[in-house]
């Protein structure tokens, strides 16, 4: 399992991220992404530090924990630039918070962080076709999540990836020890979303390509 998308109490997860990344370790992982919530208030203290840990991580355990950020409910004009701002401090993965329709983030949000460099689109609720052309233009990957409330909408977000030919990765978005899953369960957050068994291997294909980028 590669898993882009997960916290530790830097943000709102309950694990410290060395902890977090040995519980994945031991459910098979072979990678993972530490990407807390960040804004203009926090990037400086939550990337370091995991720039740091995951490098201690990497080098002690066989998975592979790669420092993040998940932008989150920032005002859209500021995503562009706190976006290379988290990868001047390190990030490898940069996530934006989508309108997911839980919670409310500001509208605009989809479009401008698929103008920004970032790479997965975490959760973007009713994205419309123009902004999925765009993430496609811009190689930016859609999360379908398996996260309770994130995930109601993923079914659009499947049908609306296959067709435009826009790039999915499936995420946990693990805040706690019990939202990490296994492989088996991505496929089934898959398959509940629509995918097809080889809609599924090339959402898996598109997160191992993002993590040798990333690497």
């Amino acid at each position: 399992m590669i898993d882009l998308h997960t916290h530790s109490l830097f943000s709102d997860g309950e694990l410290v991220p060395s902890e977090l990344a040995r519980r994945a370790d031991e459910k098979g992982y072979r990678a993972i992404a530490i990407t807390d919530h960040g804004d203009s208030s926090n990037l400086e203290i939550i990337i370091p530090n995991m720039v740091k840990v995951c490098k201690d991580i990497s080098a002690e355990w066989s998975i592979k924990a790669l420092p993040g950020i998940e932008l989150t409910h920032v005002p859209p004009s500021l995503i562009g630039r706190l976006a290379e701002e988290a990868r001047n401090l390190g990030a490898k993965i940069v996530i934006v918070h989508g309108e997911t329709i839980v919670e409310p983030v500001c509208g605009n949000t989809n479009s401008a962080a698929l103008d920004a460099d970032i790479d997965i689109l975490a959760h973007p609720g009713f994205i419309t076709e123009e902004e999925v052309v765009k993430a496609k233009k811009n190689g930016i990957c859609l999360e379908i999540s398996a996260r309770k409330g994130h995930s109601l909408t993923n079914g659009y977000v499947a049908s609306m990836a296959r067709k435009t030919g826009a790039k999915l990765v499936i995420n946990s978005d693990a805040h706690a020890p019990g939202d990490l899953i296994s492989r088996e369960m991505a496929r089934k957050v898959a398959m509940g979303a629509g995918l097809t068994k080889d809609e599924f291997e090339k959402a898996v294909k598109n997160s191992e390509e993002l993590l040798k980028k990333r690497l």
